[in-house]
């Protein structure tokens, strides 16, 4: 894709195909060496491919969908989100990484705001996705600035990646930080009070 606010490279190719899907987890379970057709496995493929369409589901939503009620209160000052829960998919392995999203922006000099909850929302479309955190936090702030027009945004990511907790290294624990900052809160001193309210108990 060229859009610079999606930023998949291919992006989704079609439509979610349930029954490919249930075939994939059974051929997968059969080159793992496990027998499919046992009691406990054999409904496991159709309970991993809803489990997919459920989690994959921002393959299938814009950030557009989300952003769609605005309002211009004239508040011209920081709005933050704080911990905003992140579960996502690692594209290289294809296993979990969840931790927390912190999403600021300084509304446009016409003061519109959207919902709290839509930027809660707005992380949610590109979590649920096959993902690497780095784009996450990219595409989250690419967005708002983008739709809401504002001074500036800031997006700060903090993960534990399953791909290094339970395989590889094997370091339960580490946390993987990614920031993204746009506009005026590239400027140190309002990025010093973004970082002030995120790191504030």
């Amino acid at each position: 894709m060229t859009d610079p606010v999606t930023l998949d490279v291919e992006g989704r190719i079609g439509e979610f195909d349930e029954k490919r899907a249930e075939n994939a987890v059974r051929e997968l379970l059969l080159a793992v060496g496990e027998d499919p057709d046992r009691e406990g496995l054999r409904e496991t493929p159709a309970r991993v491919a809803r489990a997919y369409k459920e989690i994959f589901a921002g393959l299938w939503q814009e950030p557009e969908d989300v952003l769609t009620t605005t309002f211009d209160l004239g508040h011209d000052e920081m709005v933050l989100v704080k911990d905003i829960e992140v579960f996502s998919t690692c594209e290289h392995h294809l296993v979990p990484f969840r931790g927390v999203a912190h999403v600021g922006y300084i509304p446009s000099t016409t003061g519109k705001i959207t919902g709290l909850s839509k930027l809660a929302r707005l992380v949610d479309v590109y979590a649920r996705r096959p993902q690497v955190q780095e784009r996450l936090t990219t595409q989250v702030a690419d967005s708002l600035m983008k739709i809401l027009e504002p001074r500036g945004v800031i997006v700060v990511i903090e993960c534990e990646h399953m791909c290094m907790s339970m395989r590889g290294i094997r370091k339960p624990g580490a946390k993987t930080i990614t920031s993204a900052v746009r506009g005026q809160l590239r400027d140190p001193a309002t990025r010093a009070e973004a970082m002030s309210l995120i790191m504030a108990d």
